[in-house]
């Protein structure tokens, strides 16, 4: 079974989080929770797995800390939330020392201050790899979901979608370009977009972060909208920077623009321009994807990285070690 599998068979087995007050349960980037007065609250969390998300060779521990905080950020940004606390909890094999775990901390921090949520408790544990789990809380007026988007809405995209694995497919190769050292510090120091977020929280139908690769994630906006998204291969490739380091690493451009992940760059359907975002492609009557190219439309396969699928599966520049 794939992920998405294992998440529909836990969301029959625990239940959609059919509680007072919640208003979102499981499927979307965040739950979401009715405020007390006004507004709405975010709540996410995100594990970020040694061998799994990142390997200790390519990456500083200090990077490792502010990644792990960064990616959840992210879901609180899609949806439209500011990011307001964190608990963070660690698993630490014997190899850790007292340095690295400072290491690890002084990048949360940093990631932290950069959003504006502060760490303000967690747990430590022993195990035998290093695990980073982060949770946060975030506040909205009103939180933008997965589901919502409409026919005649335009796609727009906030962020670079395909750098980030650009990056890693650089530091696993040893490739060496300026256009490459641009997409290493994309994978290794991604920024969740809240502002952007803010900004789309006004407008958006619905949205989602890009995580596991523009395809993969956009067809999770279609299948809880029940439409059909429609991505624009000339748009897709007007992003600069991804079609650079592309060339660099002789590697395909729009390869890496649906399939990679970790670029937590933003998705929205909205009906009219987004402040911070670029037009990428449009809503339509249907299910599923299609990329419409100078010869056509042809389907897409949602495909990006899944913890539960077998390598060969998994696009070139996907997550894992």
């Amino acid at each position: 079974m794939d992920e998405r599998g294992r998440i529909a068979m836990l969301a029959r087995v625990l239940g959609t989080g059919a509680a007072a007050g919640v208003r979102v349960g499981i499927g979307d980037d965040a739950v979401v929770l009715e405020a007390a007065g006004d507004g709405q609250i975010v709540w996410t969390i995100d594990e970020q797995v040694e061998g799994v998300h990142f390997r200790r060779d390519l990456v500083s521990d200090r990077d490792v800390g502010w990644r792990s905080f960064m990616a959840a950020a992210s879901d609180v940004a899609a949806m439209g939330a500011d990011p307001w606390c964190a608990l963070c909890a660690l698993v630490l094999p014997d190899a850790v020392d007292d340095t690295v775990l400072e290491s690890l901390a002084s990048g949360q921090r940093e990631a932290a201050d950069a959003v504006g949520a502060p760490v303000v408790g967690g747990n430590l544990s022993r195990g035998p790899v290093l695990s980073i789990s982060t949770t946060l809380l975030g506040r909205c007026e009103r939180a933008v979901e997965r589901r919502g988007a409409v026919a005649g809405d335009g796609l727009w995209l906030a962020g670079s979608a395909g750098l980030a694995s650009a990056g890693l497919l650089a530091l696993k190769s040893g490739a060496k370009a300026p256009a490459i050292d641009v997409a290493v510090a994309a994978w290794r120091r991604p920024r969740a977009l809240v502002a952007e977020g803010r900004s789309m929280a006004r407008v958006a139908h619905a949205a989602i972060d890009v995580s596991d690769g523009l395809a993969r994630d956009a067809g999770h906006v279609a299948e809880a909208s029940g439409v059909c998204l429609v991505l624009d291969e000339e748009r897709l490739l007007a992003q600069h920077d991804v079609v650079a380091a592309a060339s660099a690493l002789g590697a395909d451009p729009l390869d890496l623009a649906l399939h990679g992940g970790e670029d937590y760059a933003l998705v929205a359907a909205s009906p009219g321009p987004i402040a911070g975002f670029r037009r990428i492609g449009e809503v339509r009557q249907g299910r599923g994807l299609l990329l419409r190219t100078p010869s056509g439309e042809r389907p897409i396969e949602p495909l990006g990285f899944d913890h539960f699928v077998t390598s060969r599966s998994r696009p070139p520049g996907a997550s894992g070690s």
